[in-house]
């Protein structure tokens, strides 16, 4: 059996991530994200989708995105702003 990195449970089907040259031992796709997860820097929520990236930052959304400055991003490419409500 292996033990899950984060909370410490010995577990049979504890699965390993593979990143950037280390492995990782979880129990839980739940503990997998506490550890692993990007946290979006203007609302601190964990970033379990693809999120977006501006000036070296990760956030959630484009909206979090442009309330810390980054006005270029937007939520979907090639929608006209007043589709998408702006």
């Amino acid at each position: 059996m292996a033990r899950c990195e984060v909370c410490g449970n010995d577990y049979d089907m504890c699965f390993e991530v593979h990143a950037q040259g280390a492995v990782h031992v979880f129990d839980s796709f739940e503990c997998a994200i506490s550890s692993m997860a990007p946290v979006c820097e203007h609302c601190g929520v964990r970033i379990v989708g693809h999120g977006v990236e501006a000036d070296g930052r990760w956030y959630c959304c484009a909206n979090c995105a442009r309330q810390e400055g980054a006005e270029a991003i937007v939520d979907r490419v090639g929608v006209p702003a007043q589709q998408r409500g702006r």
